[in-house]
């Protein structure tokens, strides 16, 4: 039985969602806040964690900025607010989705399958294939690892920016649109907000590309989406 921690300081909406979860065959977990979740999390490893961004003690930010640094376990972010730049800032942190609420509450549960779904499919790659790496001239990914390399300095990649590079280096020449993108990196089975993979690309291209605005590796297929070139 999969596992997941709800971070949620709203007593009725963590009911409302410990009810359904369970219903859908999970085990809930739940926390109040910031401090709380830290421990549930550590104590008890969820497969995946629903947490709020407004919180009474820590925030949800800084929730999701420590943990990051302990696990990589699927994190999907709630937040009342409607600015784009809360959701750059959680997705800067590592949380590998966002909701502004109010929500849908399927699209929530169904977003929560496919990031489950994602995270299985993640480790039975990492189980079932033996080491190896890819190089694309001086960039090499090493995908058992999860580390890149560019020449000789190892990069500082995000969970989902591993990905996103993985699964392009994997299929280098061959052009993706976002929502296929999305879909393959994200694990979603709708079309989900494309301005996701975007920021990603961009986060990727300042750290492989010399000139990020004028990209060499990491391109922009017009009235497509992107290719990663190597």
């Amino acid at each position: 039985m999969k596992k997941i921690l709800v971070v949620e300081d709203d007593q009725t909406l963590l009911e409302v969602l410990r009810y359904n979860l369970s219903k859908e065959g999970y085990k809930v977990l739940a926390a109040t806040g910031g401090v709380q979740a830290l421990e549930v999390a550590r104590q008890e490893e969820p497969d995946l964690i629903v947490l709020d961004i407004m919180l009474p003690d820590l925030d949800g930010f800084e929730v999701c900025r420590i943990l990051r640094k302990e696990m990589d376990t699927p994190m999907l972010m709630l937040t009342a607010k409607v600015g784009e730049a809360d959701k750059i800032m959680g997705l800067e942190l590592g949380a590998d989705d966002y909701m502004t609420k109010p929500f849908n509450l399927r699209e929530l549960l169904a977003r929560i399958r496919a990031m489950l779904r994602r995270a299985e499919i993640i480790q039975r790659d990492l189980l079932g294939e033996p080491p190896r790496s890819l190089k694309l001239g001086d960039l090499e990914v090493d995908f058992t690892r999860h580390q890149v390399k560019l020449g000789d300095s190892l990069l500082i990649l995000k969970p989902k920016e591993f990905d996103l590079l993985a699964f392009l280096a994997r299929n280098r020449g061959r052009a993706f649109t976002r929502e296929q993108l999305l879909e393959k990196v994200w694990g979603y089975d709708y079309v989900g907000d494309t301005r996701t993979v975007d920021v990603h690309i961009r986060w990727l291209r300042e750290k492989i590309e010399v000139d990020p605005g004028s990209p060499c590796r990491l391109l922009t297929v017009r009235g497509v989406g992107y290719r990663l070139e190597g």
